[in-house]
């Protein structure tokens, strides 16, 4: 593991180089602002460190019923409901929601943590191919005769920076009478007209029964979510041992949260400057001729498939005064590894244009172009 020392920016110390930062995924530049920090500063001041004790026992502070109020505001929904992570979100949601008497249908490219929540619940797993709705129509038809069914699908794929066909997959789920989840973690603050993330960018608002995000991307601080209707929420609350059995988020963190989603209500600019940015550095990358796959996000892969060479690649860049991590099996298949870059809203066009002088010289170098 690479050692950070300091602030989460463009431009970090890392093992003591001074370096470019393209692995974040603070995608509007929020971890570092001093509004996040005032806030969580004044909340130990008022709150202390930490909150003491599930949320069920006596770790319920003030400030996480206004972070939920908060998400259910920006989000459009009847209630909210934070968890510690996005990983333990996903382990509470699905396997709260469904069970061995359950079905669940997710697509192949899905986060790990939606795959373990999923083997968690004990349900059926069916798998459809990625973003095949043929694939998810013809596992729909056959098994039609589960009561509990769930679609489950990420938003914005983490890995190859693609976006689900939403409006496909809810049509289907009307026709099959199936309810729909997405993990929003890497949409929420980057897409919508406001921010809201995918389910606001295809205006599927009420189209889309549990809704996941974390606050640890775009939002800049910690912990995750879940949206949707009061009477789902009531029922995580009392059937999530995700929720139940952890020790509540800490009150300064659930004060940046807070902060860091009015910056987005009312910082447009933010995702303005964020997606100018992704569309100079992708036809920067795609003159070159680098293979970014169907990315329609900040991430954005260079293919690189031969996983000895991505990390050789990997690791000339860091020495010319760029991170990009390199990606591998088990997190890629075989054949698919691939450079990582995530754009930020704050890198500036003197960043982007010797990120890419530098991976054109490298990629040459290793007879990659």
């Amino acid at each position: 593991m690479r050692i950070l020392d300091g602030e989460q920016d463009t431009c970090v110390i890392i093992d003591g180089k001074k370096v470019i930062n393209f692995c974040s995924n603070n995608y509007l530049s929020l971890a570092n602002d001093p509004r996040l920090k005032e806030a969580a500063i004044e909340a130990i001041n008022k709150y202390g460190v930490g909150s003491g004790a599930s949320r069920l026992v006596c770790g319920n502070m003030v400030l996480h019923e206004k972070l939920e109020e908060k998400i259910a505001e920006f989000k459009k929904t009847e209630a909210a409901l934070v968890f510690n992570s996005g990983y333990v979100a996903n382990l509470g949601i699905i396997s709260a929601i469904l069970d061995r008497e359950s079905i669940c249908f997710s697509d192949k490219l899905n986060h790990a943590s939606i795959i373990d929540g999923i083997i968690l619940s004990n349900a059926n797993f069916k798998r459809f191919a990625h973003k095949d709705m043929e694939s998810l129509e013809n596992l729909l038809k056959n098994n039609s005769d589960f009561k509990n069914k769930l679609i489950i699908s990420d938003t914005v794929f983490s890995m190859d920076g693609d976006i689900a066909p939403l409006k496909e997959i809810v049509r289907l789920a009307e026709k099959f009478s199936c309810p729909v989840m997405v993990d929003e973690a890497h949409a929420t603050g980057v897409f919508g007209k406001n921010g809201v993330g995918m389910v606001e960018h295809f205006g599927l608002k009420d189209k889309i029964e549990v809704q996941m995000g974390t606050l640890s991307k775009a939002v800049g601080s910690f912990g995750a979510f879940v949206c949707g209707k009061k009477e789902l929420i009531d029922y995580l609350i009392n059937f999530s041992r995700a929720f139940i059995y952890t020790t509540a988020l800490p009150p300064a963190v659930c004060a940046a949260s807070i902060k860091a989603i009015g910056i987005i209500q009312d910082e447009p600019e933010r995702r303005i400057r964020l997606w100018q940015n992704v569309k100079f550095l992708k036809e920067g990358l795609a003159k070159i001729g680098f293979d970014t796959l169907e990315s329609e996000s900040p991430i954005i892969p260079i293919l690189t498939r031969d996983a000895m060479l991505t990390m050789e690649f990997s690791k000339k860049l860091f020495e010319e005064g760029l991170f990009i991590q390199g990606i591998r099996p088990p997190t890629v298949p075989v054949n698919q590894s691939r450079l990582r870059i995530t754009v930020t809203s704050q890198h500036s066009q003197q960043d982007l244009e010797f990120a890419l002088e530098k991976l054109k010289k490298i990629a040459r170098g290793l007879c990659l172009l």
